[in-house]
């Protein structure tokens, strides 16, 4: 798995020795060891600075495709919800909005 999200060089490293992309992707890695249906990401890019957050967003993408399998994400970053194909809107707990985004058209996006 650590293939798969591009770590394999860093195999032997311990935690502080990686980068906060690095420990992302690690994390990312770690859920897909048991290949599930459904991936959940909480604030997937939420403690990134934005090349490392958008090369996050990538790798979901692409993992997305390659495995057929469903990502939902919860975000505050409307950039990185405009990479999904759908976008369930909460307020107080209470769906405000469900919209289909440019991605769900046609466009690469999450699914």
């Amino acid at each position: 798995m650590l293939e798969l999200v591009g770590l394999e060089r860093r195999l032997g490293h311990l935690p502080d020795e990686l980068s906060g992309g690095e420990c992302q992707r690690v994390a990312i890695a770690r859920a897909l060891v048991m290949n599930p249906k459904v991936l959940l990401a909480d604030e997937p890019t939420g403690n990134l600075d934005s090349k490392t957050g958008s090369a996050i967003l990538e790798l979901l993408q692409k993992l997305n495709r390659e495995l057929s399998s469903t990502l939902v994400m919860v975000t505050h970053d409307a950039t990185a919800a405009a990479h999904c194909d759908r976008i369930l809107r909460l307020r107080d707990g209470r769906l405000e909005a469900d919209e289909r985004t440019a991605a769900a058209t046609g466009e690469e996006g999450l699914r």
